[in-house]
C-alpha cells in the first residue's frame, strides 16, 4: 500500500460516517439448519468465497480476532485515519451457533485488541476498553432471525452488543422453503421485535432475484417491508443473488432452471426502491464483495452503488434513505457551500408493537448531521419503557478529544437529540430511559447523567 502524505487520509469514505468499522472474521463452519440455495460450501465461513478480502486477511491470521484486529487498526493508521471510535463488525456465518466458551473468547480478544493488553475475562477487558485508546462505539453481530430468542439477547447484551444484522433475504414463506432457508416470516417478526424492544439497531440482508420471484415481487417485497409494522428495519443490506461455485444454485443455473438478474434489471429495481425507502432507513450496502473466480453467473459489477446513486442525483429524486443524505457524503460529492443551519425534525411511526420516534438534525436541504432513534412499548409485564437506541453524530471521523470547525462532530449535536429524546419520553408520562451503549462510549453518557444499571447493560436516567 503506498502511504499517504502528512494530511491526506487514503480511502477517507471508510470513515465519512463518524466512526472507524472493523469487520472481524470468525473460522469455518456449517451452519446448523443445512445449507441455504445460493450459498456456496468451500471450507471457509458460510456464506463467503476462498478469495473474498476479510476471508483472506482472516485466514492469513488464523482467524484470530486479536489478530485481524491488530492488522485493520494498524491499515487505519497508515492511511491517516482516526482510530478511537471503532464500529467492530462480527461476521462468519451464524456467529451465535458458535459454542458458547468460542463466542465468549472471541469477543473477549475484540476487546483485547482494541485495549492492547490482556484481560482476565470479558467483563474486565469491557471495563477497560471504556476508557482506551480504541474504544468499541458500536458492536454489530450478524445472524439468523430463528436464533434469536430472549437467553439469546440476554447474552449478546453481555458482549456489548449495539446493532444486529438478520439475514431476512426475503419476506415470502413458500421461496423460504424452497431455498432450504430453514425458517420463515414468523421467526423474522418475532425476533425484530425482540430485538427492538431490547434496544438494539436492526439491519436486514435482503436478496433480489432469489429463485423462484421476479422484479415485480421483489418490488413488492420491499413495499411491505415498509408498510408492515412487523418490519421497518432500521438498515438494509441488499444484495442481488448471484450463482457462486460450489452452491446448489449453480447445478439449476446449469440446468437452465434459473437464471440471475442482469445489471441494468437490478440497477432498475434498486433505483425505484431507493425512491420508497423512509427517512429513518440506510441502506449500508448494494453489492457483495464476489471474487470473478467463484461467480459462474450474475453481476460482476461491485461498486454498482456508485452507478446508481450517480443516476439518482442526475434525475433531482428526492431520496429519504438516511445514507444518501449524510453530510459525510455531501462535503465529498457536493462543490456547494453546506447549510449551516440546522433544525431538529421528528418522525413518529410504528413498528413491532411499539412507537418509534425518528430524532434527526438536517438543514433547509435536508442534508442528515445526527439521529437518534427513541421507542416507547409495552414490555412483557405490561409496562412502558423507552428506549434510545441509537444516537449517532455524521460526518468524517474526529479523534476523541479533536475539534473543528469544519467539522460536526463534538459541537454538541448529540446532547441536543438526547435532550429532545428526555422531553418526548417524560410527554409519554415516563421516567426513565434506557440507552444501549457501545462499552466506549458510556463515559459519554455519564456526563449526560446517565448511569450503568445493575447488570452492567444500559445506560439509565431517571427523568425527574
Amino acid at each position: 500500500m503506498k502511504i499517504p502524505n502528512k494530511d491526506e487520509i487514503r480511502k477517507p469514505t471508510k470513515t465519512l460516517a463518524g466512526v472507524t468499522p472493523i469487520a472481524v472474521m470468525a473460522k469455518p463452519k456449517k451452519c446448523r439448519h443445512g445449507t441455504c440455495l445460493y450459498c456456496p460450501s468451500l471450507n471457509v465461513p458460510q456464506s463467503y468465497t476462498p478469495k473474498s478480502p476479510p476471508v483472506l486477511r482472516a485466514e492469513r491470521l488464523r482467524y484470530d480476532p486479536y489478530e485481524q484486529i491488530k492488522s485493520r487498526l494498524k491499515a487505519f493508521k497508515l492511511m491517516n485515519h482516526p482510530t478511537d471510535k471503532i464500529e467492530l463488525i462480527v461476521m462468519g456465518g451464524n456467529f451465535l451457533e458458535y459454542p458458547l466458551n468460542y463466542q465468549n473468547n472471541f469477543i473477549k480478544r475484540c476487546y483485547d485488541a482494541l485495549n492492547n493488553r490482556n484481560s482476565k475475562n470479558l467483563n474486565e477487558a469491557k471495563k477497560i476498553n471504556e476508557l482506551a485508546e480504541h474504544r468499541c462505539v458500536a458492536l454489530c453481530i450478524e445472524t439468523r432471525p430463528d436464533t434469536i430468542n430472549e437467553k439469546e439477547i440476554k447474552k449478546i447484551l453481555d458482549f456489548g452488543c449495539t446493532r444486529v444484522e438478520l439475514g431476512v433475504q426475503c419476506l415470502d414463506d413458500s421461496i423460504y422453503k424452497k431455498i432450504n432457508r430453514g425458517h420463515g416470516t414468523k421467526e423474522v417478526v418475532e425476533a425484530t421485535r425482540l430485538l427492538k424492544n431490547s434496544g438494539f439497531k436492526i439491519g436486514f440482508h435482503m436478496m433480489l432475484g432469489l429463485p423462484y420471484s421476479n422484479p415485480k415481487k421483489d418490488f413488492q417485497m420491499f413495499k411491505e417491508l415498509f408498510k408492515n409494522p412487523d418490519f421497518k428495519p432500521d438498515q438494509l443490506k441488499i444484495y442481488p443473488c448471484q450463482v457462486i461455485k460450489g452452491a446448489e444454485l449453480e447445478k439449476l443455473y446449469k440446468k437452465g432452471k434459473y437464471k440471475p438478474y442482469s445489471k441494468e434489471q437490478v440497477e432498475s429495481l434498486v433505483i425505484k426502491i431507493m425512491k420508497i425507502i423512509p427517512n429513518y432507513c440506510r441502506v449500508m450496502r448494494i453489492m457483495r464483495e464476489i471474487p470473478p473466480d467463484y461467480l459462474t453467473a450474475g453481476i460482476l459489477r461491485i461498486d454498482l452503488r456508485k452507478d446508481i446513486d450517480e443516476k439518482l442525483k442526475l434525475s433531482k429524486t428526492k431520496i429519504k434513505e438516511t445514507r444518501f443524505r449524510e453530510i459525510g457524503f455531501e462535503l465529498r460529492d457536493s462543490l456547494k457551500k453546506i447549510n449551516r443551519d440546522l433544525r431538529l425534525k421528528i418522525t413518529e411511526y410504528k413498528a413491532s408493537n411499539g412507537k418509534e420516534y425518528f430524532l434527526e438534525i438536517v438543514n433547509k436541504n435536508n442534508i442528515l448531521f445526527g439521529l437518534c432513534r427513541l421507542r416507547i412499548f409495552q414490555n412483557k409485564d405490561n409496562k412502558s419503557e423507552a428506549f434510545v437506541r441509537e444516537l449517532h453524530v455524521y460526518g468524517p471521523s474526529l479523534s476523541l478529544k479533536e475539534k473543528s470547525r469544519k467539522a460536526f462532530q463534538h459541537r454538541g449535536l448529540g446532547k441536543q437529540l438526547m435532550k429532545k429524546a428526555e422531553e418526548i419520553t417524560k410527554e409519554n408520562k415516563l421516567f426513565e430511559l434506557k440507552v444501549i451503549s457501545g462499552i466506549g462510549v458510556r463515559k459519554y453518557y455519564e456526563k449526560l447523567s446517565y448511569k450503568l444499571d445493575k447488570n452492567k447493560v444500559y445506560m439509565i436516567k431517571r427523568l425527574f
